[in-house]
């Protein structure tokens, strides 16, 4: 079973669409990468139930409604009460989930440093996304569903809460999507990754299978334009030419490089710009 389905999904506004079929296996992390406004959040909005598509079909978890009790959300702007501390959003969260784990919900709180009967109101940003994932975590969901999860966290949490979710996965049948613009955060802990641009999907593949199916290449800018339409992006600088290509394109005369996650989606959107 695959954990969600996105079929011919579109939303329409003013003045931007978004079109997008995606597929998340079960047991597997998807990273959804895109500059701010490239429909991430609608993405995200339209799979929950929370905005209602203009055409195509969703299924989470085998079900055409996203069942709310299996799905740990985290969303770019976190809503809990203001009046609320962590210690009180427990007993609320507890009366409403059926698989709510306290003990768990309480380690989340001390690993990462938050304090139990500060309330909502007073937190940072970081704080405030820090107590979602506890949140999202505590109830034992079998999809993790987060939208900037990482935004506002220094490095060092950072780096912790990109741990929480890759152990998340270790149990059998676990799932998670997760967007951001961090692609460094995303690179460490997906197995797919697919790149969002202006409403619509430039690609979604393995993210093993980007690194070997495409390559950086260094030339002068007469050695990089011979390459015409092989070329799938490009920065040019004073000193020569670097190009994406796919590897079998790739001349051997020109010095190639590995090509992170970052770079490609970075040059393949400028060459979509372009377009």
């Amino acid at each position: 079973m695959n954990a969600i389905e996105l079929r011919g999904l579109e939303k329409h506004y003013k003045d931007f669409d978004l079109k997008i079929d995606l597929t998340l296996p079960e047991g597997c992390i998807l990273g959804l990468v895109g500059e701010n406004g490239a429909g991430k959040s609608t993405t995200i909005r339209l799979l929950l139930g929370m905005t209602r598509p203009d055409a195509g079909s969703v299924r989470v978890l085998g079900q055409e409604k996203a069942p709310l009790e299996d799905v740990g959300v985290v969303l770019d702007e976190p809503g809990f009460p203001d009046c609320l501390s962590p210690r009180r959003l427990g007993r609320v969260l507890a009366g409403i989930y059926k698989n709510w784990d306290q003990a768990a919900y309480d380690a989340l709180l001390k690993k990462l440093s938050l304090p139990e009967n500060k309330p909502f109101k007073d937190f940072s940003r970081g704080m405030k996304m820090k107590l979602s994932i506890a949140a999202a975590l505590a109830h034992r969901p079998k999809l993790l569903v987060l939208d900037e999860p990482t935004s506002g966290l220094d490095p060092v949490v950072r780096d912790e809460v990109v741990e929480l979710f890759a152990d998340f996965t270790r149990t059998d049948g676990h799932s998670v999507l997760i967007s951001s613009h961090i692609v460094s955060d995303l690179e460490k802990l997906c197995d797919y990754v697919a790149f969002l641009h202006r409403g619509r999907l430039l690609l979604c593949e393995e993210k093993d299978a980007l690194r070997e199916e495409y390559v950086l290449v260094q030339g002068g800018r007469a050695e990089i334009d011979a390459l015409g339409g092989a070329v799938l992006g490009r920065r040019k600088t004073p000193y020569g030419d670097s190009a994406i290509l796919r590897r079998a394109d790739a001349p051997a005369a020109l010095h190639q490089s590995p090509l992170s996650i970052e770079d490609l989606f970075i040059l393949m959107v400028k060459e979509e710009d372009k377009a």
